[in-house]
């Protein structure tokens, strides 16, 4: 808000200067953190609420070795990676076993229905039907979890106020 402040005090010259890039470029990530964040923890609900013992059984069916145990590590990265992403609490630390998730989905599920993550197969009762999804959301959770990681979890994060209190 000090930003937008001190840019509208500059004067009128520029009607777009709240768009200045590097005034409001430290702001970027709080989106990613949350559409990532939110994004996992909801996978990882949805696990758990059909009972890990069925996501056991898909891993198993997929070739997965010591399904439960995967089944369970997966779900709690979901759930307590997708809370750390949301909240900018170690996000280096809790991207690590994000990306092995997405990068064994990517290539045990996904790859296989090419790219795209939306295949309209028809059309019925005025609803659409879809195919399976491609690697394409795979591919832009990846990127944003880079983009958290090096370029950092930005204001209003854990990470932060571990920075300056640490």
């Amino acid at each position: 808000m000090k930003d937008l402040c001190r840019l509208s005090e500059q004067g009128h010259s520029n009607r777009f200067a709240f768009l200045n890039r590097s005034a409001l470029a430290r702001w970027a990530p709080i989106p990613l953190r949350l559409i990532v964040g939110y994004g996992f923890m909801q996978h990882g609900f949805a696990k758990l609420s059909k009972g890990p013992e069925a996501f056991a059984t898909i891993l198993h069916a997929i070739g997965v070795p010591a399904p439960h145990l995967m089944a369970w590590l997966t779900i709690l990265t979901e759930v307590f990676g997708g809370l750390a992403v949301l909240l900018g609490a170690l996000v280096p630390l809790a991207s690590l076993p994000m990306a092995a998730v997405l990068l064994v989905a990517m290539f045990t599920v996904h790859l296989p229905y090419g790219f795209s993550s939306i295949k309209i197969m028809s059309v019925v009762s005025g609803r659409a039907q879809f195919g399976p999804p491609g690697y394409e959301c795979d591919l832009l959770y990846l990127a944003c979890l880079a983009a958290l990681v090096l370029g950092g979890s930005g204001p209003l994060a854990i990470d932060g106020y571990l920075r300056k209190n640490g």
